[in-house]
């Protein structure tokens, strides 16, 4: 009985390497974290919505400046009729010709109820408005492609941990079987030996595959089909100064900058519909030509004139209540657009509060995971030593890799979770820490 797991476990030793390798992989792509941020920024869907959003309200912009110019209309035409005709009194009859004509209008509108002025009130808010969203956009997909980034890089570490727990499960696995040969050591021993070793075989291959996730989700993130390697920056930045974080900073914040913005363009609005209670006044100035000789341009100046001027004068006194319904929804849509600015203003700060405590508690907790690794390296030596005198039993010993193994994890997440709270940090205020 004692040769055949003797056998067995030899034949797992010399097959697990093996195992274990990770499959020849295609050449990846690697990226730093700028070009990952780069890439990201070109790409993302709601980066690429934000800027058009921008375009869209600059355009509004110019459009209400529009409205304060005339329009300008011209046209032209050229017919021929199959029927002899005669000019005005003339009793002459003439053939057929080609009668050519042409025209311009322009019009101008005087006074519409100061509606012009709030709606180019209104398209600088909503310009504005765009403007932060695109900040707040820009900082949001920075947050999640150093988060998608942090990951992938937090995934390597995390393979390269199970792969130090099965080297060690490996060693520990011979030094039982050696025992075991010996005669200083239990059958017990080797066959827990053997579970730890498997386990560590299992974690690893897990560890492979959530690091095939995360390196597809990056390349996702920033528009390139295939697995992405993330390379790491050596230098862990320090802990930033959040002392004068709040106060003037807070209300630069893009997410609150936004919601002001959009509740001035919502007020603006309500004084735009206020104005269909005043009058309309237009002037316009029509000039026409034509004639049957060959045109001339550029006015068709060989033609007889005529020209007209229009002075238009309108007072809607009733249009069954549209206008106070107008009123009402756009006074309504006032008091949403300020309670929306209210509550980004609570959330915001509630929010920094949150990711200042977070930032603050991961960054201790990379000291204190440093040192717990420290502690646990040098039990897993004690207690590697007591067990080859036979002081310590395999329990022991597996409980100390244990404790290395998650020690190592610790250090890993620790570093991952600091990285992502300054990042929040960030999308937050607006700003680089």
């Amino acid at each position: 009985m004692r040769r055949s797991i003797l056998v067995g476990t030899l034949a797992i030793l010399a097959a697990a390497p093996a195992a274990a390798q990770t499959p020849a992989a295609p050449q990846q792509v690697e990226v730093t974290l700028d070009e990952a941020v780069r890439r990201a920024l070109d790409v993302q869907p709601t980066m690429v919505q934000a800027r058009g959003d921008q375009r869209t309200a600059g355009a509004a912009r110019r459009s209400a400046y529009g409205a304060f110019l005339p329009s300008l209309t011209t046209n032209g035409s050229a017919s021929r009729n199959n029927l002899p005709f005669r000019i005005g009194t003339d009793t002459t009859t003439y053939p057929p010709v080609y009668t050519y004509s042409g025209g311009l209008t322009l019009s101008l509108n005087l006074f519409a109820g100061f509606s012009r002025l709030w709606d180019l009130k209104s398209s600088y808010a909503n310009t504005a408005a765009a403007g932060a969203e695109v900040v707040n956009q820009r900082f949001q997909v920075t947050l999640q492609t150093k988060q998608a980034f942090y990951n992938a890089i937090a995934n390597d570490e995390l393979v390269r941990v199970a792969q130090s727990q099965l080297q060690r499960a490996r060693q520990q696995l011979q030094i039982s079987i050696d025992k075991l040969h010996a005669g200083s050591a239990t059958r017990s021993d080797s066959l827990r030996s053997t579970v730890d070793y498997g386990n560590a075989r299992i974690a690893l291959l897990q560890a492979q595959a959530n690091l095939a996730s995360a390196q597809a989700n990056l390349g996702r993130q920033i528009g390139i089909d295939q697995r992405v390697r993330a390379v790491p920056d050596t230098l862990l930045p320090a802990l930033p100064d959040t002392s004068a974080l709040r106060g003037t900073l807070l209300t630069q914040t893009p997410q609150i900058q936004q919601a002001e913005a959009q509740a001035s363009a919502a007020r603006a609005q309500v004084w735009s519909v206020r104005s269909q209670y005043w009058p309309r006044f237009n002037v316009s100035y029509g000039n026409t030509r034509s004639g049957i000789t060959d045109p001339r341009l550029p006015f068709l100046t060989s033609y007889p004139e005529r020209f007209s001027w229009t002075f238009g004068f309108s007072w809607n006194l009733f249009n069954g209540f549209v206008r106070e319904q107008n009123q009402v929804n756009a006074s309504v849509a006032r008091d949403n657009a300020e309670a929306r600015a209210a509550d980004t203003r609570r959330f915001v700060s509630a929010q920094l509060t949150q990711q200042l405590a977070a930032l603050a508690t991961a960054f201790e907790q990379i000291s204190i995971a440093s040192d717990n690794l420290a502690a646990a390296t040098e039990d897993l030596r004690v207690q590697n030593e007591r067990y080859r005198v036979g002081a310590a039993t395999i329990l022991d010993l597996l409980t100390s890799q244990a404790a290395l193994t998650q020690a190592q994890v610790n250090v890993v997440q620790t570093r991952f979770n600091y990285l992502i709270a300054r990042a929040q940090v960030e999308a937050v205020l607006g700003r680089t820490l």
